[in-house]
């Protein structure tokens, strides 16, 4: 019991600033929902598309950016400190890269807008507030690459100072764009494009200089400074990160799929489904921040050579996840008439949206179960077989049983929401499983 505590401590110390820090990031996205709102209807659903497509390209360099923080945390673990440094300099020559190559898919994949058959207002906006956050995602991708290489060392509070900072210099930044104030004329939806960008330019410089000046770091070189390109690390690099990039791509394809499949339903049970998809993200950023702790604890007892450990590590994390989703779920049970109401006054939606958070509160303990479970296996260096589950969950299982219950068998958004449960369930049921075979061998990197 003693040791079993002194695991859930650890991972929940490096736990928590990430979670903070994530709800940070959620709250830039509610403020300028709030800030943009104030423009009209069309304004907000640009955003809303122009946020939505930009996101899914995002997310691959995104999940590239993580392969740092387990590598890192696994020579952390082995006493190999100057390959810290050379795993970092990898990464930020690949990240700089591909944050390039982002940059560029996501500025010409706006005019794909176009063919969205979305009001010509609607999407004028999209395709230029696109662009802005093309732009904006290089600064984002290099605060990823300093932020994930500090992580992989346990260093987790700056990143979350840092964001939160962040969400007052973007309030602030729209304040000014938005609106035309302190004499800048008023951009509307493309000065919350120039916020964002101007907040992630705040959280790259920020952070590079909080990491460039640290005594700590210095010894790991982290610098623009590539003394050679390490083609054996950079495979290392991308065959970890590529695949992690393509698990989030695919869980939130699906998730964004399931929004067009409720969207042909009615509007009623859109509204349902985006407030019951909002209340279960807040849960889900805790148990994001227990996944990256639970991956940098796997990672540190692989470079121990420790499976032991491993193990204790591993299913630590997985049991504080469900531990947490477990108490959201049963919220969600006890308040599902009364949360809907917090967002609409719409009787019929509500009714809609408090059937979802039963649906919802069940898949609470699979959602936590499986975002660890991709987390600990990262934490192995395991991504492939993790990726085709991921796969598999989501698209041959999940949305497949969805439209056939919400259309086949007329049981409307709710069947949709049993496809996710019966997805994410498949998912959570699976990388536990794959957890407890791979932890029980050596890991050699």
């Amino acid at each position: 019991m003693i040791e079993l505590k002194k695991h859930i401590v650890s991972t929940i110390n490096l736990a928590y600033p990430v979670i903070i820090g994530q709800l940070g990031i959620v709250m830039m996205g509610v403020v300028d929902s709030l800030m943009v709102g104030k423009l009209g209807p069309a304004p907000l659903a640009a955003a809303s598309l122009g946020n939505g497509m930009t996101f899914l390209i995002l997310i691959i360099g995104i999940g590239l950016s993580l392969a740092v923080t387990p590598l890192v945390a696994i020579a952390v673990g082995a006493k190999r400190f100057e390959d810290c440094g050379i795993y970092f300099r990898q990464s930020l020559l690949v990240n700089s890269v591909f944050s390039v190559l982002i940059s560029l898919v996501i500025i010409l994949g706006a005019d794909l807008i176009k063919y969205f058959d979305q009001p010509q207002e609607v999407q004028i906006q999209a395709v230029s507030y696109m662009r802005i956050l093309g732009l904006s995602s290089l600064p984002l991708l290099l605060f990823q690459t300093y932020k994930q290489f500090i992580e992989g060392l346990s260093v987790m509070r700056p990143a979350m100072i840092i964001t939160l900072i962040a969400n007052l210099v973007n309030a602030f930044v729209n304040w000014i764009f938005i609106f035309g104030n302190l004499g800048f004329p008023a951009l509307g939806l493309d000065g919350a494009g120039w916020a964002t960008f101007a907040s992630r330019v705040f959280m790259a410089t920020a952070l590079l200089i909080y990491v460039m000046n640290n005594k700590s770091f210095k010894k790991y070189d982290v610098s623009f400074h590539f003394r050679s390109i390490n083609v054996p690390v950079i495979k290392k690099i991308l065959s970890l990160g590529l695949p992690s990039g393509v698990q989030y791509f695919f869980e939130i394809g699906a998730f964004s799929f399931a929004v067009v499949m409720v969207g042909w339903l009615g509007t009623n049970q859109l509204a349902a489904h985006q407030i019951a998809i909002s209340l279960a993200s807040i849960s889900f950023m805790a148990v994001l921040g227990i996944s990256v702790a639970g991956s940098i604890r796997v990672g540190n007892a692989v470079g121990m050579k420790d499976i032991s450990e491993t193990r204790k590590a591993g299913f630590t994390a997985l049991l504080l996840g469900s531990s947490v989703m477990l108490i959201s779920g049963l919220i969600f049970i006890l308040f599902r008439n009364f949360l809907p109401t917090l967002y609409v006054n719409d009787e019929v939606v509500i009714s809609y949206a408090s059937s979802l958070l039963i649906i919802a509160a069940m898949f609470q303990i699979s959602d936590g179960i499986q975002a660890v479970g991709i987390g600990i296996l990262r934490g192995l260096t395991d991504v492939k077989i993790p990726t085709a589950i991921t796969f598999i969950a989501y698209w041959i299982v999940g949305l497949p049983i969805g439209y056939l219950l919400g259309f086949i068998f007329g049981l409307g958004v709710q069947g949709v929401w049993i496809g996710l449960l019966l997805g994410l369930t498949t998912s959570a049921v699976l990388l536990t499983i794959r957890f407890h075979i791979r932890s029980r061998q050596f890991i050699h990197i």
